[in-house]
């Protein structure tokens, strides 16, 4: 008899279990708002390599990670800072190509950011430096009579696994981003 109650309450605790929410960060949110931006898949950048006019131009950062660079081929900058990337690919022309190679890396355009849930236009769009969460639904359409309006979910990848935290809507968001803004209960 105790074990059958037992049994039952370790199968209603797992049961419920399912139901929890989701485990939110916010505190590593805030370790990534001051880090530098890294790059990655849908940034544009905008290669400078000094006294060679063919070799400067904007580049799109590719889905490996990777831009394709005459001379060099594929240079992988994904995870790098620019000031990382401009090293990267001054080694890579280093090697028998240029003498000594000057090279200025800056991020042309972001990669998008992404909005879902209860907002009037749900889709990606391009980010803009100083964007908040409040900005991004506003570029959304703004909440849909049924949205929550306090505070949204943000969802970001950090070190490659995709992070959720639940914030106030005056919070800075980052390129890549996916802002979640869920249904209200009355």
């Amino acid at each position: 008899m105790l074990r059958s109650f037992i049994f039952q309450c370790l199968a209603v605790a797992f049961l419920l279990g399912g139901c929890a929410q989701q485990n939110f960060r916010n505190d590593l949110f805030e370790s990534t708002l001051m880090a530098p931006y890294v790059l990655g898949s849908g940034d544009r950048i905008r290669v400078l390599v000094f006294g060679q006019d063919a070799l400067s131009n904007t580049y799109s950062v590719g889905g490996a990670g990777t831009i394709s660079m005459p001379l060099i081929a594929d240079v992988k900058v994904f995870g790098l800072t620019t000031t990382q990337a401009e090293r990267t690919i001054e080694a890579r022309l280093r090697g028998g190509f240029l003498r000594d190679p000057h090279v200025s890396v800056e991020v042309d355009a972001y990669r998008p950011f992404f909005v879902l849930g209860e907002v009037t236009a749900a889709g990606q769009y391009p980010f803009i430096n100083g964007m908040t969460i409040r900005k991004a639904i506003a570029v959304a359409g703004g909440f849909t009579p049924r949205g929550f309006q306090k505070q949204a979910q943000i969802t970001r990848v950090i070190d490659g696994v995709p992070v959720v935290g639940r914030f106030p809507l005056d919070t800075p968001i980052r390129p890549g981003d996916t802002i979640t803004v869920e249904e209200r209960f009355f």
